[in-house]
């Protein structure tokens, strides 16, 4: 074997591990994305099951605000259909939905001393609110993961790597104008 080939050889078994860590390195990106969306689900799930108390307690006080709790049950539900789905796009949309239902509500809670002082509706309040919180957190980890996933896809030469075992773009968790938009908290507060 002369000098040439050992040459060959040490260039291919560079190449290799080369594009061995590269693959291992996008392989990585791709269960982070995986994670991030493991950690808002479970939260998903957790508001998805301390909702329907919520409208219990609610409707044992509001019997007038119908319009209100139906429509929370309503986003709850296309939360869930989403978060089930994996549909990042349409969970986005139905996020907004309930985030702006739940602010209704609990600003309509306000009009209800009884139910304001009611030891259960504090509890949820407080829990929906902490669940909400970390939610925010979360889906900001996840855009941050997705953000760098895709950006890993599509560079030199992990682009070449990522084609050939066919990596692909994670979706972005985004949310509806009105979601971003300044919360109008005088209109919550009329019927």
């Amino acid at each position: 074997m002369g000098t040439f080939s050992i040459i060959v050889l040490v260039i291919i078994a560079a190449v290799l591990v080369y594009a061995i860590s590269i693959y291992n390195r996008l392989v990585n990106l791709k269960h982070g994305v995986s994670k991030a969306w493991s950690n808002i689900d479970v939260l998903l799930k957790q508001r998805h099951d301390e909702l329907p108390k919520l409208i219990s307690t609610c409707q044992e006080y509001m019997r007038h605000e119908s319009e209100t709790l139906q429509r929370v049950v309503e986003a709850r539900s296309q939360v869930s259909e989403a978060r089930e789905n994996g549909d990042v796009g349409a969970l986005g949309t139905a996020e907004g939905m309930l985030r702006a239902g739940l602010g209704k509500l609990f600003a309509l809670a306000e009009n209800y001393p009884d139910l304001k002082a009611n030891e259960s509706f504090q509890h949820l309040e407080n829990r929906i609110s902490g669940l909400e919180n970390t939610i925010a957190d979360r889906r900001e980890f996840y855009n941050e993961s997705v953000n760098v996933n895709n950006v890993g896809i599509e560079e030199f030469p992990d682009v070449i790597i990522a084609r050939m075992f066919n990596f692909r773009a994670a979706v972005l968790l985004e949310f509806s104008g009105e979601e971003k938009a300044d919360v109008n908290v005088a209109a919550l507060f009329k019927s």
